[in-house]
């Protein structure tokens, strides 16, 4: 019985840390908003900003590799 209320506990103390990351996660995605929402406000484009947020967490190889396929597709329906 002991050890199921060390687990019973252990399990709450786990549960209360996701929920307390998760309103942080909150705040943080809150914050987030805010600042695209000052950039749009400042004539800057938000769907470019979060490509190039998305284009910077790239590897610098897996990025090229991207862009080149890119390239290649484009020219292949007549973007290019």
């Amino acid at each position: 019985m002991a050890d199921e209320a060390v687990s019973n506990d252990q399990l709450r103390l786990f549960i209360e840390r996701v929920e307390r990351l998760e309103e942080e996660k909150k705040g943080i995605l809150d914050d987030i908003k805010d600042v695209y929402s000052e950039a749009k406000s400042n004539g800057y484009e938000t769907k470019i900003m979060r490509q190039i947020v998305r284009l910077r967490k790239m590897e610098t190889h897996d990025r090229q590799e991207m862009e080149t396929l890119l390239e290649m597709y484009k020219a292949a329906v007549g973007l290019a």
